[in-house]
């Protein structure tokens, strides 16, 4: 009996002395909010829940917090509203994404200054008349476990983020894989080493077979939707899909002072009635902008987003007088609009960058030479196009332009050699580099005004079937 009393103690302090050794770490995180403010009342509601039971919660952001939403795009301070809601939440530090150089250097880097959390990015130098503070990594203490959080962004096909280039002058992009390898020092520093990554899902996993020593990578930029996380060469991956339909929580089991367990689950924020009410009463001051909420014309029809595309292709015609138009894929950043009421609201969803009308004097040949630039330029999305329509080809092995038409009205061939005034915005003439002889130049009113001018004037519009691309893949 007695030996048996000192098995069960023995076996007691060793179980006591394992917990002792065992150490958690929970993480929050969101990527690509993109503005959705109202979204953070029920965030809110999930981090206060998740602290009560972790106190030591990190919460952290793979980036792109802005540029989706008038009522944040276009504050007094543009994009305050949701520095001001992530400083409410509590968050840790956020990554740079690409469009968080909508607000230019000099934005950017006041909306820093008011941020209660980091701004982390190692593959970025910004010139020091800046003033912006942006650090590589954060070591962050979470309950005696220190965690290296390192921040770093993907570049496009330019060289840099995709955003308006003249918003990242002097500012110096380095090559994301390469600058990541000189942070491996972090390994020994820290026992926990999370890469906080806007690059995309397949660049994540790419990475992880070379990144032996990251334990977690927290992604976002191309809005893959995971079931919580993935193991991908032993490193946890997450990432959910834009405008915060979920959150993820993340756990790292910590034992002897190694991981010993990774998992990660998604908690959905669409559909749940809890929220913090303080950040509810915030989110209900910042939308109180009556402007918005203005109709400019009544949309008979639902509209997709290539139907979209074309209805700005029109009204940058209708309102310049321009002999032909083109608008970036991506530059058209909602995927459809239903029956009814288009407000200023939704042209500001839809168009939130606030770039100006650029026209450009060019041959149809140099014309058909800048859709093809604009394609390679934007991530292999063909533009939208006004006055005339594309017949476009595509090579099964590379995805690149096999073969241009452009065709006219009555479906003739437009003329290579005759020039036309083109009308677009300036980031899409920007992404469209060619070797043409006019470079344009601003027509002195944006874009987003140029749309609501156009609705104003239609009164009613309707694009049902409406096609200005014919893509043969």
């Amino acid at each position: 009996m007695k030996k048996l009393f000192l098995s069960t103690l023995l076996m007691l302090v060793a179980l006591t002395i394992s917990a002792q050794n065992c150490k958690e770490v929970h993480i929050l995180s969101i990527n690509d909010p993109h503005a959705a403010i109202e979204q953070f009342p029920r965030l809110g509601f999930v981090a206060d829940s998740l602290r009560a039971l972790y106190p030591d919660l990190l919460i952290l952001s793979a980036g792109d917090n802005r540029s989706g939403d008038p009522v944040n795009d276009m504050f007094e301070i543009p994009a305050y509203p949701m520095v001001a809601l992530m400083n409410q939440v509590g968050f840790h530090a956020t990554a740079v994404g690409n469009h968080e150089f909508d607000s230019n250097q000099y934005g950017l880097a006041h909306l820093i200054t008011l941020s209660a959390f980091s701004t982390l990015c190692a593959n970025m130098e910004p010139d020091p008349k800046f003033n912006m503070h942006v650090k590589p990594y954060q070591i962050f203490d979470a309950g005696g476990v220190s965690v290296g959080v390192l921040g770093v962004t993907a570049l496009g096909s330019m060289g840099t983020p995709e955003s308006h280039p003249t918003r990242m002058t002097d500012i110096r992009f380095m090559d994301p894989l390469e600058t990541i390898k000189k942070y491996e020092f972090l390994r020994e520093k820290c026992d926990v080493v999370l890469l906080l990554s806007h690059l995309g899902y397949e660049t994540d996993v790419k990475f992880s077979a070379v990144l032996p020593w990251v334990d977690i990578i927290v992604g976002g930029h191309s809005h893959t939707q995971l079931d919580g996380g993935e193991i991908h060469n032993g490193i946890l991956i997450t990432q959910n899909s834009k405008n915060l339909p979920f959150a993820t929580h993340s756990t790292l089991v910590i034992k002897d002072q190694k991981i010993v367990e990774k998992k990660a689950e998604r908690i959905a924020l669409k559909g749940q009635t809890a929220v913090n009410k303080t950040l509810a009463e915030l989110v209900r001051y910042f939308s109180e902008n009556p402007a918005f909420k203005r109709a400019l014309a009544v949309a008979e029809t639902p509209m997709n987003k290539e139907e979209l595309g074309c209805m700005v292709c029109d009204a940058y015609l209708a309102e310049t007088g321009a002999d032909l138009s083109y608008q970036n894929a991506g530059g058209v950043r909602v995927e459809a609009h239903e029956t009814g009421d288009m407000t200023v609201g939704d042209v500001m969803k839809m168009d939130p960058f606030q770039n100006d009308a650029v026209e450009v004097f060019c041959t149809g040949k140099e014309l058909a030479d800048m859709l093809i630039s604009c394609y390679n330029n934007d991530k292999q999305r063909f533009p939208y196009v006004g006055g005339f329509t594309c017949e476009v080809t595509y090579d099964p092995a590379d995805g690149k332009v096999k073969k241009l038409v452009l065709l006219d009205k009555a479906g003739k061939k437009l003329n290579l050699k005759k020039t036309y005034r083109v009308v677009s915005n300036s980031y899409t003439v920007a992404v469209s580099p060619t070797n043409r002889k006019d470079e344009g130049k601003s027509i002195g009113i944006t874009t987003p005004d140029l749309i609501k001018n156009y609705l104003e004037h239609q009164g009613k519009i309707n694009y049902q079937g409406r096609r200005c691309l014919k893509e043969n893949k």
